[in-house]
């Protein structure tokens, strides 16, 4: 475990950038950024250009460890190099930038209100894989719709039990159970949800901790709990779909939550735009996201 990096994600002020599509949400990724999905033959050429895209973030000047915690990777991008050194060295080395690395492999069919995780067998040997990269924690993803307790409960004990396994692999899990930013139930969907965080945080024992993901509450610092307790590294904040200005506006809401956005921190970064108006445009969202992150 890094010391320091450790140190960076409980004190420092920042967000952590997600940029972490996987197969499924490339693409749309891609398209969002100005690249149609016909021009790419096969999966290896669209990995490439989203590999292309991520670097072109990251090596920017606006992207720096002075506003940015850490930056949450998709295993084909920690597996690849920037300037010469591996994604997740070179974002440590060079920006200061703490690396994580997303472990699901994406969500089941829902059922009861709700989509687990999809099983990991191979989970072993990833956080053997990222432990040699020098990675520092993960993320893993569930999808709540309904406020159903029983569904709730198994995707929180799912995010708990496989968090165990990580910890014990000597890495930061980031618990990650979103709720719909859509679902008619959400308030009572988090109601029930921060009963089963809570429930499932009476096994984490020192010197263990967890980072928890949440997504943006209808009430205000209705996740306050969870910033002021010591078995949680850091509580972060996804966006969930909302653009980019209703989620700086929700964000700056909830005291002690910092952002981690995928989308809202992409928006409007065009592959047809000057390398000045891209890094322009990168900055003033970084900025913006920064800003609303640490009030």
């Amino acid at each position: 475990m890094n010391i320091e990096q450790m140190k960076k994600i409980r004190e420092d002020e920042g967000f952590i950038a997600a940029l972490d599509q996987s197969g499924g949400s490339t693409p749309k990724a891609l398209q969002t950024y100005g690249i149609e999905e016909g021009t790419y033959s096969d999966e290896n050429e669209m990995f490439d250009l989203i590999h292309e895209m991520r670097t072109r973030i990251i090596v920017s000047p606006s992207f720096e460890g002075d506003r940015i915690l850490g930056a949450i990777l998709f295993e084909n991008t920690m597996d690849r190099e920037i300037s010469g050194q591996s994604t997740a060295r070179y974002l440590w080395n060079s920006k200061r930038v703490v690396p994580f690395l997303k472990v699901d492999k994406g969500l089941a069919d829902e059922e009861d209100g709700v989509q687990v995780m999809k099983p990991m067998p191979d989970l072993d040997e990833l956080l053997d894989k990222a432990n040699s990269a020098e990675i520092f924690g993960t993320k893993m993803r569930s999808v709540i719709k309904f406020a159903n307790p029983s569904g709730i409960d198994r995707v929180v004990d799912q995010q708990f039990a496989i968090g165990k396994q990580i910890l014990a692999a000597g890495l930061v899990p980031i618990i990650e159970p979103e709720v719909d930013i859509n679902s008619a139930e959400k308030r009572e969907s988090e109601e029930l949800l921060r009963s089963a965080i809570e429930r499932n945080l009476e096994d984490i024992k020192d010197p263990h901790t967890v980072m928890l993901k949440l997504t943006l509450p209808e009430e205000d610092n209705f996740y306050e709990c969870f910033v002021n307790d010591d078995r949680v590294l850091r509580v972060v904040a996804l966006s969930g779909g909302y653009s980019r200005s209703e989620a700086n506006s929700r964000m700056s809401h909830n005291s002690g939550l910092v952002a981690s956005f995928s989308r809202a921190l992409t928006e409007g970064l065009s592959a047809n735009q000057s390398q000045e108006e891209f890094d322009s445009h990168l900055n003033g969202s970084i900025q913006e996201i920064f800003e609303a992150s640490n009030t």
